[in-house]
C-alpha cells in the first residue's frame, strides 16, 4: 500500500495552512528542494538574547523562556537539513548551554517556567535536575561535528551513568531513544556504546513496549510506540530489528490513519491552535517516514 496522490496532496494542504512556519519550511526543504536556510530564519525565530530557544518550539508552551529542550530540538532540526556547523554550535549555542549546566556535569531537560503564560501541567512541576535526553543528543553533535571542548568530560561521565542508572526506563518514549542513539552513535568509546546499544535493542522488543493493538487510537503515539517509532527510516540504526512484516504492517497502518483532512493527529495541546500546531508536526514526521520508505504515489 502507498500514500495516494490525492491524499499526499491533502496532507501538505494541511501543513501549509495548519502548521507552524518551521514545520513549513521543513515540508518545503523535504518535498520541494527548497533551501536549508529557510528552516534556519524558522528556527532562530524561537532564539532569545541568552542564547537559548523557547516560545513554545515543542508546543506544550506558550512561555517565551528558553528551554533546553527546545535548544536541543533546534541543534537537531538545523542537522537535519544540514545547516548545521562547528563555529554554529560553539557561539550560538555552547555559551547558553554551559549557563545552565548543573553540578553533575549535563544539563537539565526543562526549567521551571518563571512567568505565568499558559503551559502544560508536566512543565510546572519539572524537576530541574541533569537529564540524560538532552545531555546525550547534545554531546552526540558535539561529537558529529569533531569538536573537543572541556564542556564534554564531565558531560560524558554523567551520561554513562544515567545510561547505567537508568537502563530499560523510558524506552517507550520514541523521542528519547533516537537522542540517546545519537550519542551511541558518535561516541569515541565504542565498546561501551555497543554494549549499550545492544541493551536497547533488547529491551525495546520487551513484552509490553510496543504498541501492537492497531485498535488503540492512541496508537504510534506518546507512550504507545510502534516500530516505525524507533525506525523511521530503513537506514535507521534500530531498523534491523524489527522484521519486514512488522514494518510493512505498520506502514500500511499509517497510511490508514490520515484524516479525511490530509493530517496525522495526535490528542497534544492546550488549545484548538496548538492541537493544529501538534498535527502538523505529525503530519511531517509522517509523510517524511511514507517517503523514506518509498510509500508515496509519485
Amino acid at each position: 500500500m502507498k500514500l495516494s496522490k490525492d491524499g499526499y496532496l491533502k496532507a501538505r494542504d494541511f501543513i501549509l495552512t495548519n502548521a507552524r512556519m518551521i514545520e513549513r519550511r521543513l515540508f518545503q526543504f523535504h518535498f520541494e528542494n527548497d533551501s536549508p536556510e529557510g528552516v534556519y530564519h524558522a528556527v532562530y525565530a524561537y532564539r532569545n538574547l541568552d542564547g537559548g530557544f523557547g516560545h513554545g518550539m515543542e508546543p506544550d508552551t506558550a512561555s517565551p523562556e528558553s528551554q533546553p529542550l527546545f535548544s536541543i530540538m533546534a541543534l537537531e532540526t538545523l542537522d537535519e537539513v544540514g545547516y548545521l556547523n562547528k563555529d554554529m554550535i560553539l557561539d550560538n549555542f555552547m555559551p547558553y548551554f554551559e549557563s545552565i549546566t548543573t553540578n553533575k556535569g549535563g544539563i537539565p531537560w526543562m526549567l521551571r517556567p518563571t512567568s505565568d503564560y499558559p503551559c502544560a501541567g508536566h512543565f510546572k512541576t519539572v524537576k530541574e535536575w541533569a537529564a540524560l535526553s538532552t545531555t546525550a543528543p547534545l554531546l552526540g553533535i558535539l561529537e558529529k561535528y569533531k569538536i573537543d571542548i572541556l564542556w564534554m568530560q564531565k558531560a560524558e561521565r554523567f551520561v554513562w551513568g544515567e545510561i547505567e542508572r537508568i537502563k530499560e526506563k523510558h524506552v517507550f518514549c520514541y523521542l528519547c531513544v533516537p537522542r540517546r542513539l545519537l550519542f551511541l552513535q558518535y561516541t569515541k568509546s565504542r565498546d561501551k556504546a555497543e554494549k549499550a546499544l545492544d541493551d536497547l535493542k533488547k529491551w525495546i522488543l520487551a513484552d509490553g513496549v510496543l504498541c501492537k493493538d492497531k485498535s488503540d487510537d492512541g496508537w504510534g503515539l506518546y507512550e504507545k510506540p510502534h516500530s516505525l517509532s524507533y525506525a523511521p527510516s530503513p537506514n535507521s540504526i534500530l531498523n534491523p530489528i524489527f522484521s519486514r512484516e512488522m514494518i510493512n504492517a505498520d506502514l500500511d497502518e499509517l497510511i490508514r490513519r490520515q484524516k479525511d483532512d490530509g493530517r496525522w493527529d495526535t490528542w497534544y495541546g492546550l488549545s484548538e491552535g496548538m492541537k493544529l500546531e501538534w498535527a502538523g508536526i505529525q503530519t511531517l514526521w509522517t509523510l517524511k517516514t511514507l517517503k523514506n520508505y518509498n510509500r508515496i504515489e509519485q
